[in-house]
């Protein structure tokens, strides 16, 4: 019975392993600057207590996510974005 269980751990862990690489939203849509008074989009990467969402999750690319830290913050900074949730 022990050998069963190991067996079909195992087997979810491989299941598990062959998820679809997510592609970056930016890419896709072929923008070259992310726009921090674009708050719609940027908002749509924020979780909801404020943090930003992080790239392994998003599916972003790296110099996309940098582009998208960078506008959170500035828009953050300037009052569009709430830094926290109240």
């Amino acid at each position: 019975m022990a050998m069963m269980t190991s067996k079909k751990k195992a087997a979810a862990r491989k299941r598990r392993r062959l998820l679809r690489k997510k592609i970056c939203r930016f890419c896709a849509d072929k923008l070259t600057l992310i726009d921090f008074k674009d708050v719609r989009r940027l908002g749509n990467l924020v979780t909801e207590r404020g943090k930003i969402i992080p790239r392994r999750i998003s599916g972003n690319c790296a110099g996309h996510q940098r582009q998208l830290t960078t506008a959170i913050k500035r828009a953050r900074h300037l009052a569009l974005m709430p830094f926290t949730v109240e």
